[in-house]
């Protein structure tokens, strides 16, 4: 029973977030706007004509703040995997990296600030076609760093 009603939650989630995305939802909006507007002088502008546009756009705004969250959640959930798929694929990436977005914003700063000395790497690099891995990066500017010395002693 639970499994029917996720199923379904997740159905019309992705249904009405997609909906919501068009625009054609962005042609209802903006229509139910202009009648709003074009029966203000109907309704005198009461305080009753301000409430229904308050309260509609407030609780359609509450509601869709969930569904948005469920799909990022989702996409997210899904450009993780893939990701971690790629590095999994690949011989030349650090498997250190699958799942690192279950790490604290500590952790992932650190990881950060390791990404941005091998870039700095990277960048005194001359040959662009060169790639550097994170385990790899210090031994192989040390290497190049011999090499030079060893080019300008001659």
């Amino acid at each position: 029973m639970e499994k029917k009603k996720d199923s379904f939650f997740e159905s019309m989630s992705t249904k009405i977030t997609y909906w919501t995305g068009s625009s054609a939802a962005f042609g209802t909006a903006f229509a139910v706007i202009i009648i709003w507007g074009i029966t203000g002088p109907i309704f005198k502008y009461s305080d009753t004509w301000q409430l229904v546009i308050n309260t509609g756009t407030t609780i359609i705004t509450f509601l869709m703040v969930f569904l948005i969250q469920k799909s990022q959640n989702k996409d997210s959930k899904a450009i993780q995997l893939k990701l971690n798929e790629l590095i999994a694929a690949s011989r030349h990436a650090s498997n250190r990296m699958v799942d690192i977005e279950d790490l604290s914003e500590a952790e992932l700063d650190v990881l950060h600030k390791y990404y941005q000395r091998l870039s700095d790497i990277s960048e005194e690099d001359e040959d662009i076609h060169n790639s550097h891995s994170i385990d790899a990066a210090d031994d192989l500017q040390e290497e190049k760093l011999d090499q030079r010395r060893k080019t300008r002693k001659k």
